[in-house]
């Protein structure tokens, strides 16, 4: 499959905090807004700068638009297994059927937990997704996010800070075959 050579896609973690929280009663609702918390919130904000496209990855209906309706609050994490998160091998099928492995560029955020599920799902395509805040603490994700942001770069050549240099996990390499 050839794939689209200049676009980014920017995938977004889901986050614990939804709007059923506050309101109950908010019924239905696009997952864009579902999600309430304050790392979903700046992580959006670099999605829709940065991508050409962006995909939420929630761990129990797993890469949705962010057009996506959730119908109610739902507790379900990659964390906690018994949670029953959406199997890897379905996630996978989602990036062959949504055509997510066809992006130039795949720029995933969130922490170690969203970066093994997101490496796993791409393995099979020649894309290597990048985490440029991988490795960080959140305080500190948030900040080289919001820093992403304000700097118009998504993805800086130099790390923000030397803790950041330790920390950053390494490139994927070629899946086995």
């Amino acid at each position: 499959m050839e794939r689209n050579v200049n676009g980014t896609l920017v995938i977004v973690p889901c986050g614990q905090r939804k709007i059923w929280d506050r309101h109950a009663e908010a019924g239905p609702t696009a997952a864009r807004h579902a999600y309430t918390g304050a790392p979903f919130r700046v992580n959006r904000e670099f999605a829709e700068k940065f991508g050409d496209r962006w995909v939420i990855l929630s761990a129990k209906y797993g890469f949705i638009s962010p057009d996506f309706v959730i119908p109610g609050p739902y507790e379900v994490t990659f964390k906690k297994k018994h949670t029953n998160p959406i199997p890897l091998s379905t996630l996978a099928e989602q990036v062959r059927d949504q055509s997510l492995g066809q992006f130039q560029r795949v720029i995933g955020l969130g922490g170690k937990d969203y970066v093994l599920v997101i490496r796993q799902a791409f393995a099979a395509w020649s894309v290597r997704p990048v985490f440029p805040f991988a490795g960080l603490a959140l305080g500190k994700m948030m900040r080289a996010t919001r820093k992403a942001i304000e700097s118009g770069v998504p993805c800086p050549d130099e790390p923000p800070n030397n803790e950041m240099q330790r920390t950053r996990p390494a490139q994927a390499t070629e899946p086995r075959r």
